[in-house]
């Protein structure tokens, strides 16, 4: 599991309070919420009683908590009986261990699409039975199903996912330098930038030391700039990084890069900044930077780390549109699959994929699901609600993390491929050309070895 994986998994998301996304309950889904547990439900779910299942995952703690509650209510409602088993980090070295072993959980949660491919390529995953498929089309856009198919065959379903198009600032410094509105364009966050920067505070605060982090920027920029197609194409190695489309891309990122003066720290500041401490720059009292980039876990940070109120103190707004592309929604989320034949696998996979497990996990807080028949009135505050929102309504223009579907050789090993290659280029955002070289040669050499 990648460095962005692990501050997921290793947090609940925490959203309290009104916001800047946000939107009011008036906008949710006109789907009422499902009955939670002890109340009736209408699914048709076949009865395990005496059925003893295990469901395999990453998730820990409060993640794994509320996780918990759904497995409870599948439970109630079939008569079987659900555990929860930790994978630890690597889910492909524990499910693959146990496949070998002959003693496989029934389902497993993946952190990536490239895992599920790996598993189904092996023969490892049961195909979703016709019913199981025909709800995931009814509740779940194109891109999702997409992205938990193999060879033209149905595995997996999405259960929890993240909005990774996202920016959160800081009120006060915000309303300081005069600021009444926030930005819906890439040449107005510059702008708003140059203005935060005017007034005493430099704009941004950038996790340079996470290799991760600086992928993420790339990605957004590029999928509104180059389109969904052209991501699609470079997601794969089907075009070159030294395409034009990618000098593109990276000269705008420079655009910010390029800027020490609109950066805290400056490069050399960046650089040495982890993923907490961007957070807590733009937070903290007094604050160092006006806003950083980064997907809704950043709430929890913000509740835990600083005394900043999210809703108020803190607030956020989407990722703006580039050359006037849409805006960008970028995400990432673990992706349920059944490796057991049988009756009970089959019938979890019809369980997670309704709107009533998902409401049940919405609840509880800390969760963005991609079902789109889920209530929005489920979420808990305004905040949460407008960011669910944003990922719904960019419907088929969602796109999976770009470096968590590459070989892990390129797209997930910290110190070397995308991620450094990228870090490099912070640290010298003049050379574009020596990037792209650099990034097209470690890309080459990682998918021709993925095969």
């Amino acid at each position: 599991m990648n460095g962005r994986a692990a501050v997921l998994t290793a947090v609940a998301v925490l959203m309290i309070g009104a916001a800047g996304c946000g939107s009011s309950d008036k906008d949710a889904s006109s789907a009422p919420a499902t009955t939670g547990a002890g109340g009736a439900s209408t699914l048709d779910l076949p009865k395990l009683d005496g059925q003893k299942l295990q469901v395999a995952g990453v998730w820990t703690g409060a993640e794994q908590k509320n996780f918990l509650k759904v497995l409870a209510r599948f439970d109630e409602l079939t008569g079987a009986s659900t555990t929860f088993v930790p994978t630890g980090d690597n889910v492909s070295t524990f499910v693959g261990s146990k496949i070998q072993g002959g003693s496989p959980p029934d389902v497993a949660l993946l952190p990536q699409p490239g895992v599920l491919q790996q598993f189904a390529k092996e023969g490892w995953l049961k195909p979703l039975q016709p019913a199981v498929a025909k709800e995931l089309d009814q509740n779940y856009s194109k891109a999702w199903r997409d992205l938990s198919t193999y060879e033209s065959k149905q595995y997996g379903v999405f259960f929890k996912v993240t909005n990774k198009s996202l920016f959160w600032y800081n009120t006060a410094i915000w309303e300081q330098a005069g600021l009444t509105t926030t930005p819906t364009t890439w040449e107005q966050l510059l702008k708003d930038g140059q203005t935060l920067s005017d007034s005493g505070t430099p704009p941004f605060s950038i996790g340079g030391a996470e290799g991760w982090l600086v992928t993420d920027w790339f990605e957004n920029i590029y999928l509104s700039q180059a389109g969904p197609a052209m991501y699609d194409k470079l997601t794969k190695h089907q075009i070159k990084w030294t395409d034009p489309s990618v000098t593109k891309a990276l000269t705008t990122l420079g655009q910010i890069f390029g800027r020490p003066d609109l950066i805290a720290g400056g490069t050399r500041g960046a650089l040495q900044t982890d993923f907490p401490t961007s957070v807590g720059q733009v937070f903290s009292d007094p604050p160092k930077a006006a806003l950083v980039y980064e997907g809704e876990f950043i709430a929890t940070n913000i509740t835990q780390e600083t005394t900043a109120k999210v809703g108020t103190d803190a607030k956020v707004f989407p990722f703006p549109s580039v050359d006037g592309g849409k805006a960008p929604v970028v995400s990432s989320g673990d992706v349920a699959v059944a490796l057991k034949d049988g009756e009970g696998a089959q019938a979890l996979m019809r369980f997670l994929v309704s709107p009533e497990a998902a409401e049940i996990a919405v609840q509880q807080g800390g969760f963005l699901s991609p079902n789109k028949a889920v209530a929005f009135s489920n979420y808990r505050d305004d905040t949460v609600r407008g960011i669910a929102k944003n990922l719904i309504k960019a419907g088929d223009n969602i796109r999976f993390d770009m470096s968590d579907q590459a070989p892990a050789a390129f797209g997930g090993t910290k110190g070397q491929g995308e991620w450094k290659d990228l870090q490099d280029f912070l640290a010298k955002p003049s050379d574009v050309a020596g990037a792209q070289k650099q990034l097209e040669a470690d890309a080459a050499k990682a998918f021709a070895k993925a095969g």
